[in-house]
This record gives C-alpha cells, structure tokens and sequence, in this order.
C-alpha cells in the first residue's frame, strides 16, 4: 500500500514527501559509502518523490562511476535521500533514506522486507555473505 510520508534532514534545512511502498522492500548495501553511512533506503521513482524546501542546501557527492548523486546537507551532514540513473534498477531513481522519514512508525519500519546488496563486489543483486554487519 502507497502511503506518503514526510522527510527531513536533521536540522530541516531539507524537507521532502515522497509516495512510498513499503511492501516492494527496502535495502541495506555493503558497498563503501553504504556502508560507512549504515545506509538503509528505499528506491522510488522522482515522481514519487517532491522536494518541499532545501534545494539551496543540498550538497553532490559522487564517486565511482558517477550514476549516483549522494546528497547532504551542507548544514548538518545528513543524507535523506540521493538520486540517479541506473538502467538495471529501471532508470532514474530517488533513493530515499527511511531514517530520515519523520512520520513513519517503527512498526512499519520493523515489517518492511529488506533486500541486501553485494555493492562492495559489485554483485548488485547478490546478498553479500557479511549481512548481519548492516
């Protein structure tokens, strides 16, 4: 079931809503920067996603082969969301992080299906044997 939540960084300098499915499965990564951050997200298509104020505050980190946009704020360093163009995954795409979801429940969080990815192989859709890490 589609519901939309609310979103913001830590200091809400960026605030955003985005239509969300919980059911489709969220996902935890081993890849270096998923890693370091303890990512934990879900990929929504941008018009699912409506970035309400913070534009101006938002900062571009990218690495690798440049497909992702991993966005922070430059105020107080989180990441709520990033975004991207991957053909295997569908094209564009707005990875949105569920710890910065300000209205969802810890029981929808705790129901939600999770996939593990094998970034840091580059085995995308492979669990990565160290999981219980992430």
């Amino acid at each position: 079931m589609t519901k939309t939540y609310r979103g913001s960084c830590h200091c809400g300098a960026v605030q955003f809503e985005a239509d969300i499915d919980l059911a489709t499965g969220t996902n935890k990564c081993n890849c270096s920067i998923c890693r370091k951050r303890r990512t934990w997200n879900i990929i929504v298509k941008p018009e699912q996603f409506r970035l309400l104020s913070g534009a101006d505050a938002l900062t571009d980190y990218q690495f690798g082969s440049g497909s992702a946009h991993h966005l922070f704020c430059k105020h107080c360093g989180c990441a709520p969301f990033g975004k991207g163009h991957i053909p295997a995954i569908g094209g564009d795409f707005v990875g949105v992080s569920l710890a910065s979801l300000d209205d969802i429940e810890t029981t929808e969080l705790a129901a939600a299906p999770v996939r593990y990815l094998d970034g840091r192989a580059n085995n995308w859709f492979e669990e990565p044997t160290d999981k219980a890490i992430l």
